[in-house]
């Protein structure tokens, strides 16, 4: 029985909150030493394999599902995990990381434009101005100040990331029915294929790939490395991937990646709570315009069904 929408916005939310938590995470595994692709790399793969044994069991007389979207389940991998931690994580190298964030979260725009393009859903206003409101919320909980120029190689890795991003919702959201390849199949297929596209990099040096092992600073916390690797593997990849895909096939790819936006928003809550970065004014104010904005793409996705229930 497929989710409901109620039950798929709580799961998005919950799928950002988790995505979020990653920053304390990966915070003390890169100051202890670990090269970011290492990171990534590691919390994707270990998540693939914590996940291989339930989707081989989700798959159990549907492997032939499998077969039928082979081309689609390998586009999740390269591109929504591969190519999105790959663009982001090449664009902080020039670009300080809140603008790399913003080029990222670009993406969402570049879903309303794709299901416009390709499926025909022009954005109406709500929809439109959802899009501008969320936006201006994100420059702002960013807190984008920076006399810095911007690199231009930096600026097409960000959009590269951007891309990346648009595409995990768009695939993700892709439901084919009872035939198709389950949500937890999908999320382990694409997280195998991306910790072995992020290991080809780093193996011919197109990324660094390199770490450290021993005790690290997790918070006000010393701790070894494998506690930090367990949070992002679990709490931020297994299962923000699981229930992202599951959202996005309730939701459809446009709000669930306008709701995705909230992670930007947590992530400020969670170094507030975990490392006592508290959050300035302006990404207070940014945080409500967010929210604002998925609210009235949400008001704006309820309008047909309005429509039919008043005819």
């Amino acid at each position: 029985m497929p989710p409901t929408r109620s039950l798929g916005l709580l799961l998005a939310l919950l799928s950002a909150l988790t995505f979020s938590t990653s920053g304390p995470f990966a915070h003390a595994l890169l100051d202890a030493g670990w090269s970011a692709p290492a990171a990534v790399a590691i919390r994707v793969g270990v998540a693939a394999l914590v996940l291989a044994v339930p989707a081989a069991i989700a798959l159990r007389g549907r492997w032939a599902a499998v077969r039928r979207d082979l081309t689609g389940v390998v586009l999740f991998g390269v591109l929504g995990v591969g190519i999105a931690q790959v663009g982001f994580f090449n664009a902080i190298r020039y670009l300080p990381v809140g603008v790399a964030l913003l080029l990222e979260y670009l993406g969402v725009v570049l879903v309303v434009f794709w299901m416009w393009a390709v499926h025909g859903q022009r954005p109406r206003a709500l929809t439109a101005a959802g899009a501008v409101t969320a936006v201006v919320g994100l420059v702002l909980v960013l807190d984008l100040s920076s006399d810095t120029g911007l690199s231009p190689v930096g600026v097409i890795w960000g959009l590269v990331a951007g891309v990346g991003l648009a595409s995990y919702f768009v695939l993700g959201a892709r439901d084919t029915g009872d035939e198709g390849v389950p949500p937890l199949a999908l999320a382990t297929a694409g997280l195998a294929i991306g910790a072995v596209l992020l290991v080809l990099l780093g193996a011919t040096g197109l990324l660094p790939i390199h770490a450290t092992f021993g005790t690290v600073s997790l918070g006000d916390l010393r701790v070894s490395w494998l506690v930090p690797v367990a949070g992002l593997s679990l709490v931020a990849a297994v299962v923000p991937y699981v229930t992202g895909i599951v959202a996005a096939r309730a939701l459809g790819a446009r709000l669930s990646s306008f709701v995705g936006l909230t992670e930007v928003l947590f992530a400020v809550l969670v170094s507030w709570l975990v490392l006592d970065e508290l959050p300035r004014p302006m990404q207070i104010a940014g945080g409500a315009l967010i929210i604002a904005g998925v609210a009235l793409v949400r008001l704006d996705e309820r309008r047909p069904a309005e429509v039919l229930v008043s005819a």
